[in-house]
């Protein structure tokens, strides 16, 4: 379905309509004609409304993405009971390649991704991930009150900002932190 970015097209197949009914408009007043559907006082105003409405071309095509730390895990009970129960991420899917065979996990909360992986060779337990964040101490308070028996984290100042450290039932450590802007 067309829409006000096809607008010359628009105006061109008009013209070309209007040509087949021994009509003749001008290109200009095709625009005009087409800006008036669209509700626009004149084609000046629905051509700003276009350029605005098309991406500025970036000038390096390589567009890196953040990164999804692999955890390693070994019992998948005790990682749901951390990941999920205890930070509250959630599953975003699963993947065995045979029933019994090791989980491959998504999970997720606002916006971080994670993979948790039973596979021998995916990762090294006792990994280390820095995670920017905001909302630092809420999130150490929201940790605390579920009174989780085997990780009671603290928040810590460190000079480049908030942050709140847990480490994982194999190891592997996070640091959430919420970094200070120097003012």
């Amino acid at each position: 379905m067309r829409d006000f970015r096809d607008a010359k097209l628009m105006a061109k197949s008009l013209r070309e309509a209007l040509a087949e009914q021994n009509v003749e408009i001008s290109h200009s007043g095709a625009l005009e004609l087409v800006s008036a559907q669209f509700g626009y006082d004149d084609w000046n105003v629905l051509a700003a409304k276009i350029d605005a409405a098309v991406p500025t071309e970036r000038k390096d095509p390589i567009t890196i993405q953040p990164a999804i730390p692999i955890f390693r895990i070994f019992d998948v009970a005790k990682a749901m009971e951390f990941y999920r129960d205890f930070l509250g991420f959630g599953v975003d899917w699963e993947h065995r390649f045979a029933p019994t065979a090791p989980l491959y996990c998504q999970m997720s909360r606002s916006g971080m991704l994670i993979h948790l992986s039973e596979h021998a060779g995916d990762a090294s337990p006792g990994a280390r991930v820095f995670v920017p964040m905001s909302g630092a101490a809420a999130f150490q308070k929201e940790l605390i009150g579920k009174n989780y028996p085997y990780m009671r984290p603290g928040l810590e100042q460190a000079p480049w900002g908030l942050e709140v450290t847990v480490i994982d039932p194999f190891s592997n450590r996070i640091t959430f932190c919420e970094r200070e802007t120097k003012g």
